[in-house]
């Protein structure tokens, strides 16, 4: 088995340098012959082990290996080699840019081959809508009513409108978050709506809305008043357990100004307030993610004197009910994100997190596994106008995987 893995190995290596690279990911879904590019194993490889050998190779290259002839378009295009695909080991994440603040356009960055694809979204109608994902599936919900949602594969663009959620519309705040089953491809979304009470600052109600993909419903599985606290933007799930940060409305101490609460989607336990969790002293702002199961939160460290203003960024990873900081990131890095509050958004799954600063089209990518940091490779697309932002949200390329 050692040897034919070695010789696997070397089959991808001469079908990668024959395949090429490719600077736009439009190019890569046409279909049809481009000519009759000679590959010396095609000739003497059946067709299950070419679309073994083929499931290895990074998503892009599958994309253009689609056209270097007939039998490798219709391989790529099977059943089978989808199968194959879904059992090699997952694909590094890939981080898509908006590039603009009105329209979601933007350029998709491949960690594997260093190369940033302008690819279009299905679904999506502004940069500023609320995203989650999971294997390889993005959710999308409006930003104004916050009840259409669209879930779809952004690279085959399969795409599907869900229904209405349930609960309050117009909430002042709404988290969404998403759960794939690597197994079965069903899925898991849920929203944690919260707003104000009438006329009482410190109450604030809050719901939590699950969609399950089965039975294609939606199901308002909790509601209650938190005094004190209020929901706000940032959830995940991971593991069967969905997490998302709550608010202080009371005025309280720096070190006091954000939560961690927990919910677990099957038990359904209740009251919230009882599962907090404290979060690293000093928090000015935390994103949420879902690494291997394990829950990943960036966040901002403030001044002691001056909450509003950061002096870092750093990585924490919840073990129990402990937070564990993994890295912080270096000056020479954190000079590039600014002072203020807010500055920069940030999302990860399997080893890899992004962050990017709202203010600049820059990425900065860590890797758990190495604990290094790195710039990626600069994005082609320049600041037009000083008050221009940038955001965006990290995916898995997926090809077998549909809503």
């Amino acid at each position: 088995m050692e040897g034919e893995t070695s010789w696997i190995s070397h089959c991808i290596d001469d079908m990668s340098k024959d395949i090429g690279d490719v600077d736009s990911f439009s190019e890569l879904g046409d279909e049809g012959n481009r000519g009759t590019t000679s590959v010396s194993v095609d000739l003497i490889l059946p067709d299950d082990l070419l679309e073994r050998i083929l499931a290895y190779l990074p998503i892009a290259s599958i994309f253009r290996a689609g056209s270097v002839c007939r039998r490798w378009h219709e391989i790529v295009s099977s059943k089978r080699f989808l199968w194959n695909f879904s059992h090699v080991l997952s694909q590094k994440p890939w981080y898509f840019m908006f590039t603009s603040s009105d329209d979601p356009v933007g350029y998709a960055y491949d960690p594997i081959l260093r190369k940033w694809y302008c690819i279009e979204l299905p679904c999506i109608q502004t940069s500023n809508w609320f995203i989650a994902s999971s294997c390889g599936l993005v959710c999308f919900m409006d930003n104004d009513s916050r009840s259409e949602l669209h879930i779809c594969n952004p690279i085959t663009k399969n795409c599907k409108k869900l229904e209405d959620p349930p609960g309050l519309k117009f909430s002042d705040y709404s988290a969404l978050s998403i759960s794939v089953n690597r197994t079965s491809h069903n899925y898991t979304i849920s929203i944690v709506k919260s707003k104000q009470v009438p006329g009482n600052f410190f109450q604030w109600d809050l719901s939590i809305h699950i969609y399950d993909s089965e039975t294609m419903m939606w199901a308002t599985s909790l509601t209650e008043v938190l005094t004190g606290w209020r929901g706000g933007d940032e959830s995940v799930i991971c593991d069967g357990v969905l997490y998302f940060l709550i608010y202080s409305t009371g005025g309280g101490t720096p070190e006091n100004r954000h939560g961690l609460v927990t919910y677990n989607l099957s038990s359904r336990s209740s009251p919230l307030i009882r599962s907090f969790i404290p979060v690293p002293g000093f928090l000015t702002c935390g994103r949420l993610m879902n690494l291997k199961e394990k829950l990943v939160m960036v966040g901002g460290i403030g001044k002691q004197d001056r909450p509003d203003i950061i002096k870092g960024i750093g990585i924490w990873v919840l073990d129990g009910r402990t937070w564990v900081e993994v890295a912080r990131m270096p000056h020479k890095f954190f000079q590039g994100f600014g002072e203020l509050d807010d500055v920069f958004a940030s999302s990860g799954t399997d080893n890899l997190i992004y962050i990017q600063s709202y203010g600049a089209p820059a990425l900065l990518v860590f890797d758990m596994n190495q604990k290094q940091w790195n710039w990626s490779l600069k994005c082609p697309v320049s600041k037009k106008f000083p008050l221009q932002l940038f955001t965006g949200f990290c995916f898995e390329p997926r090809l077998e995987i549909s809503p």
